[in-house]
């Protein structure tokens, strides 16, 4: 029988916290991301706007993918991005910005094999 694969937070903190990993598989991304009163999508933008007021960067970077990943484009991360620089500060906004160019540039660029 065939493993399943491991949750994000499963690789990153499993063996040292399996209860948080049950709550994060379970609850938020089992339970409350999959409510139907807002799209993933929706959910995406929420929390990476949440993410980014609250300088959360360590989070940042998984949301900015998942958000692309549901359907939110560059653009439109840009753009929440610059919104938010008025409301949640500068620095927040730049480090945000940031983090996205580098996930957006990471996908850009083609991947090589390894001979």
């Amino acid at each position: 029988m065939a493993e399943e694969p491991q949750s994000a937070a499963q690789r990153a903190i499993g063996d040292f916290a399996p209860k948080l990993v049950e709550l994060t598989d379970e609850v938020l991304f089992g339970d409350v991301w999959e409510r139907a009163e807002l799209s993933p999508r929706d959910r995406s933008l929420v929390t990476v706007t949440a993410l980014v007021a609250l300088y959360r960067t360590d989070q940042l970077g998984f949301h900015l993918r998942k958000a692309l990943d549901n359907g939110l484009t560059k653009d439109e991360l840009v753009e929440a991005i610059t919104h938010l620089a008025f409301y949640a500060g500068w620095p927040n906004a730049m480090s945000a910005i940031t983090q996205l160019k580098d996930i957006v540039q990471s996908a850009d660029r083609p991947q090589r094999s390894s001979d």
